[in-house]
């Protein structure tokens, strides 16, 4: 395996130079947390797909499909169509803001009192998307390298946080942009191909899988629904999600680019599920379908072909790690710490360098929790249910309905977070009914507190309106006029 490992040596020195390289054009805050809001729509296409594309979109789907057949494409295809109806529905408004975080968003909207309880939420759900993301180096590196479990995290979660912290969002869009190419050459135009053909085609796998494996809703339409409300949902209102949007040169890019990006993951979803199932006939009886990827790459790819594919995998988790990671620091930085400091008035410079700081100091930390923590599943279900429970209906509510309050975005937050909580204490973190009932309470409550309280003040609305449409705000009336 000296190609493959040659291969996989050049592509991590490469991330790290263009982390060098990225260093050098991030000279103020917007370079750094959102690439100078420059982008065009070929890299905003790339970089958005390549954030929403993971460890868990790669090495998952591989065993979704696997364990179901054509079936197990749903949850890579559930992101896929919230990356659509984001760009399509949301995006431009969104880009037009002109901020850094969600929070950010839910002040200008709300009156600057729903911000902080959000970013505490926000942050706790990049951070488990970090971490999560993270561990998944132990088990490429352990099939690169025979390398242990932590050394494994150690090192590609180094990697990620040395290139992201150099240079931002900067460094990250130009290791996306290398990492979209090294995935769809790896995974659709190499292991897709030669993974059917080895398998004797379509029709020598419809011969020897039963009838499930291509039905439509062979995993469930119960399973598919979840997916729907944690996946489409969470992409919807996801920090990691927006700070790309963010990035875009203009609305139209984020319009257009998204959806580009959207169905380049629906393609991405279905290659996934017929490479597991390819990979069923091949391997019938593996231990864990999370084992199908990594071992159809071992024995069905030539040398240097296989160094390459595993690449596209470590691509993969990269890129949703270091996305994860600067929004998590952003959050941090940018809703939580900076409320604690309000007469901190730091120049630009001041700015980047404190942001590159929470960078390196939220890597260490995802690095520790990745080390000692073991069920990667629960970890991120209970990030996506209290992301989506506690957040989902306050933000599309100040999006689409003006009669929406602080208070009642208040109440949304607390009582669908402790909703979820609840109930996933009580039927288990894996079990379908917290996410449900949590969006449901997190609705009513938003709903009639909301009615039940003052209207948003005018001055305040009719700014928002403005920011929303990207034109200056009007100046506000005098207090008692």
């Amino acid at each position: 395996m000296a190609v493959d490992y040659a291969v996989i040596v050049l592509y991590l020195a490469g991330m790290l130079a263009m982390g060098w390289w990225g260093m050098r054009r991030a000279t103020s805050k917007s370079d750094f947390l959102v690439a100078g809001r420059r982008l065009g729509p070929a890299m905003y296409s790339g970089t958005m797909a390549a954030i929403v594309l993971g460890g868990a979109s790669t090495i998952g789907g591989v065993g979704l499909g696997y364990q179901y057949g054509l079936s197990g494409a749903w949850m890579v295809f559930t992101i896929g169509l919230g990356l659509l109806a984001l760009s399509i529905f949301f995006s431009a408004r969104i880009a037009r803001l002109k901020v850094f975080t969600v929070s950010e968003m839910l002040d200008l909207r709300y009156g600057g009192s729903a911000g902080l309880i959000s970013g505490v939420v926000m942050w706790a759900y990049t951070l488990m998307l970090a971490v999560t993301s993270t561990i998944a180096y132990a088990t490429i590196f352990d099939v690169l390298f025979g390398l242990d479990r932590t050394l494994s995290i150690i090192l590609g979660g180094a990697i990620v946080v040395a290139y992201s912290t150099l240079g931002g969002m900067w460094s990250i869009t130009l290791t996306d942009m290398v990492q979209f190419v090294v995935k769809t050459i790896g995974v659709l135009l190499l292991l897709l191909p030669i993974a059917v053909i080895k398998a004797g085609g379509f029709a020598e796998m419809k011969a020897q899988l039963p009838h499930d494996y291509f039905a439509p809703l062979g995993i469930g339409g119960q399973t598919v629904f979840t997916y729907v409300l944690i996946y489409s949902f969470g992409m919807l209102i996801g920090q990691d999600i927006w700070q790309r949007v963010f990035t875009a040169r203009t609305d139209k890019v984020a319009r257009l680019g998204g959806t580009a990006a959207g169905t380049y993951c629906l393609v991405y979803a279905l290659a996934g599920a017929v490479i597991g199932t390819a990979a069923k006939v091949l391997y019938p009886h593996l231990g864990s379908p999370d084992d199908a990827f990594a071992t159809i790459v071992k024995d069905a790819l030539p040398m240097g072909v296989r160094g390459l594919v595993l690449a596209a995998a470590l691509s993969a988790v990269m890129s949703t790690s270091s996305g994860a990671l600067i929004a998590c620091a952003t959050v941090a930085n940018n809703d939580i710490w900076a409320r604690w400091r309000p007469s901190d008035r730091r120049t630009g410079h001041d700015e980047v360098a404190g942001n590159r700081a929470f960078i390196l100091l939220m890597g260490v930390v995802v690095i520790a929790i990745a080390i000692s923590l073991n069920d990667v599943v629960a970890a991120l279900t209970v990030a996506y249910n209290l992301l989506v429970g506690g957040l989902l209906v306050p933000i599309l509510g100040g999006l689409l309905w003006k009669r929406g309050t602080a208070a009642g975005a208040l109440a949304s937050v607390a009582v669908g977070g402790v909703t979820v909580v609840g109930l996933m204490a009580w039927f288990g973190v894996l079990a379908n009914e917290p996410i449900s009932y949590g969006l449901i309470a997190s609705l009513l409550v938003y709903v009639a507190v909301s009615l039940a309280t003052r209207p948003t003040d005018a001055a305040l609305l009719a700014a928002w309106r403005a920011r929303l449409a990207g034109r200056p705000a009007a100046p506000s009336a005098p207090s008692g006029v």
